[in-house]
């Protein structure tokens, strides 16, 4: 466990992000990992129809970790006040309303899965690789949940350390159950969904072994279980806005990737150039997830001890540490495009991919270098977002992914209609500018109120006696 509200800020985050850092680096490998051994097992066609279901997964699975991630927020503040009992209690309260949801999402998103795929235009060729991988995933939600949850508990309590740890693990495990599963079971794309979710209910239950068995002060009773609707209330008012930010996010890439689908017979193989293309630029933003995480631990505790001029100092630093990401984000995208895009794609791997590889190793170029040219308006986007859900402010950073969801459907219904792919390429810089704008606005109103709350009542002259 560790106390953010005392120390250099810079040197408390950059501690705190590194290992989520390196976590998220591990997760994007087994996820690469997945995609590699599909791509060179069954073909480019299952390739691209497993990674073009980013966007649907992104909106259930984000929605799950933005829920956990706001639980985690409620006890960072808890922590950081020393209510010990509380945060308790919201650990307990936090399992009961995470076994609620996941329930509910199981039931609900399995039946719709085939529906959204047919929703979203999704080419014939692709469309039952995508539709066999989400079912899997969707059907093992409760192991996101658990690992998520669990993350985000130590997290909150300062130990960013044991879940990645057990990420590595996890990214191992994965690994290995990859070529179980695809190779040697011969599942394919189905053995790639177990996969994940396998490592990652493990994993999660590691954390929960680890955190109960480590720390005593996290050791919940029966008592911690009782249904409390004031508690359940303020989880719920801080991880839902949450929750529902990523999963607006997730509304407005949907509408990316429909777009993207339709121009499949003009740009053939863009599909499959943006799968792996988005693959790359997922590592490369990995620093501004693990600053975000830090930030919004960081955040709440301070916020929970009254210290807002520390929180004044975090923002600066992540900053600081957001401008320097996107320098080597950019320097990555630019000098590995070609031999990562290789890693994705074999030149024979389909007859798409035969006849226009050079045209689809020119897609992916193009995009990650417009994406990382404007990695510094998405480093924004996490410093104050996250710095406004660590104030307890989730409410008014969802609205930010109201503003992502105007700008990329803005993308997908205007600018990719006249500049086709070229606009494609630029709505993500678009949607993090429409957020951006948000975002720093509302973080100066809300601070601006705090302080005039906080200022301290003159009393009014007496009036002279008569």
């Amino acid at each position: 466990m560790k106390d953010l509200t005392k120390g250099n800020p810079y040197k408390l985050i950059f501690l705190f992000a590194l290992p989520v850092f390196l976590g998220c680096i591990f997760q994007q490998l087994y996820n690469m990992t997945d995609t590699v051994i599909v791509g060179h097992t069954v073909g480019a066609d299952a390739l691209t129809g497993v990674g073009s279901t980013g966007a649907i997964t992104f909106l259930v699975l984000g929605f799950v970790n933005g829920v956990t991630t706001g639980f985690g927020v409620k006890i960072a503040q808890c922590y950081g006040a020393k209510d010990y009992d509380g945060m308790r209690h919201a650990i307990g309260m936090s399992f009961l309303l995470g076994g609620i949801m996941t329930v509910v999402l199981t039931a609900v998103v399995v039946p719709c899965t085939a529906p959204l795929l047919r929703l979203m235009n999704t080419p014939a060729a692709y469309f039952d690789y995508a539709e066999s991988y989400l079912i899997v995933i969707f059907s093992g939600i409760a192991s996101s949940m658990l690992y998520n949850l669990g993350a985000n508990i130590l997290r909150a309590v300062g130990d960013s350390k044991t879940p990645l740890f057990f990420l590595i693990a996890a990214a191992c495990l994965n690994v290995g159950l990859d070529f179980a599963f695809i190779l040697g079971c011969k599942l394919y794309y189905h053995g790639a969904a177990l996969a994940t979710v396998l490592s990652q209910l493990l994993s999660g239950g590691a954390c929960f072994v680890y955190m109960f068995v480590r720390y005593r002060e996290l050791r919940v009773s029966r008592a911690d279980f009782k249904w409390d609707f004031r508690l359940a209330g303020g989880l719920l008012a801080i991880g839902m806005p949450m929750a529902l930010q990523f999963s607006i996010t997730a509304i407005g890439s949907i509408f990316q990737q429909t777009a993207l689908n339709g121009l499949n017979d003009a740009y053939p193989g863009a599909v499959t150039a943006y799968v792996a293309a988005s693959k790359i630029d997922a590592f490369a933003t990995q620093t501004f997830v693990a600053i975000g995480a830090a930030l919004a631990t960081y955040v709440g505790q301070n916020t929970g001890a009254g210290e807002y001029g520390r929180v004044r100092s975090g923002i600066l630093a992540g900053m600081l540490y957001s401008v320097a990401s996107a320098v080597i984000g950019f320097g990555f995208c630019y000098g590995l495009c070609h031999p990562l895009m290789r890693l994705f794609l074999k030149s024979e791997s389909s007859e798409t991919v035969t006849l226009y590889y050079a045209e689809i190793l020119g897609y992916g170029r193009k995009f990650l270098l417009i994406q990382s040219a404007c990695y510094l308006l998405l480093g924004v986007i996490y410093v104050f977002r996250n710095t406004l859900q660590g104030m307890g402010k989730s409410g008014v950073a969802m609205f930010a992914g109201v503003t992502e969801l105007a700008g990329r459907a803005l993308t997908a219904f205007v600018l990719v209609r006249v500049l086709g792919y070229t606009g494609f390429c630029f709505s993500n810089a678009i949607a993090w500018l429409f957020a951006d704008i948000f975002l720093i606005t509302a973080f100066l109103l809300v601070n601006r109120r705090r302080k005039k709350a906080e200022a301290p009542r003159v009393p009014a002259p007496a009036s002279p006696a008569a």
